[in-house]
C-alpha cells in the first residue's frame, strides 16, 4: 500500500465527496453502516472481512444478505469510502494520461 500525504488524501476526499457512492466499486469501501428504524445501527466492516480472507464476491454476498434481512427496518445506509484505495487505483491512470501534456 502506498503512503500518501494528508493534503493529497484531502484532495481525493474532496473529489470523492462529489461522486455518488453507488458508482464506487465495493473494493473501494471501508465499511457500511445501516441505520435502523429503532435508532440502532449495524456496521459491516468490509476491510475486516477482507483481512479475514473473504473474497470480494463473498463480502458482497454477506452485504446483500444483511441488507435483505434488515430491509423492513432500514432507515438509511451510509457507505464509507476508502480514499487511499481510490487514490491507489485512479492516480496511476491519471499520471499516465497527463504525462504527455
Amino acid at each position: 500500500m502506498q503512503q500518501f500525504s494528508e493534503e493529497f488524501l484531502r484532495q481525493w476526499e474532496h473529489i470523492i465527496s462529489q461522486v455518488n457512492t453507488t458508482e464506487i466499486p465495493l473494493e473501494c469501501m471501508k465499511k457500511v453502516t445501516i441505520k435502523l428504524r429503532d435508532n440502532k445501527r449495524k456496521t459491516i466492516n468490509l476491510m475486516s472481512l477482507r483481512k479475514q480472507g473473504l473474497s470480494w464476491e463473498e463480502i458482497e454476498a454477506v452485504l446483500s444478505r444483511s441488507l435483505l434481512e434488515l430491509e423492513p427496518d432500514v432507515r438509511d445506509v451510509t457507505w464509507v469510502v476508502d480514499v487511499t484505495a481510490v487514490a491507489e487505483i485512479v492516480q496511476p491512470q491519471t499520471n499516465q494520461l497527463l504525462k504527455n501534456l
